[in-house]
């Protein structure tokens, strides 16, 4: 089987504050085939997401396949506020990076 890693497949992967207690991350496609491959390989699920980020599938409060942008959007709860002492991220924006290498199936 051959697998390519996401980077390659999405045009867009990124990651940004919803509010100050979640995160929402947005995988965004040119092709809808592209899209569709990613989609249907199951490769990214609130499952996968948990494990690939070290947390309970509770903490992820939306999962949505988004057809009409090709777009794979979920959110999840953040540990501590945005802003709050300790908070590395304020933005949430430097949260995208483990899903660069997930490796999609595509034969």
């Amino acid at each position: 089987m051959t697998t390519k890693p996401l980077h390659e497949l999405a045009k867009t992967i990124r990651s940004k504050n919803a509010g100050t207690d979640k995160i929402t991350f947005d995988i965004i496609f040119k092709e809808k085939e592209k899209y569709e491959l990613v989609r249907n390989s199951g490769v990214l699920s609130k499952q996968s997401v948990s494990e690939l980020y070290k947390i309970p599938e509770e903490k992820i409060t939306d999962f949505v396949h988004y057809d009409p942008a090709n777009a794979i959007k979920f959110t999840i709860k953040r540990d501590r506020p945005s802003g709050d002492p300790g908070d590395g991220d304020i933005f949430g924006s430097q949260q995208y990076p483990p899903l660069l290498t997930v490796e999609v199936p595509t034969a």
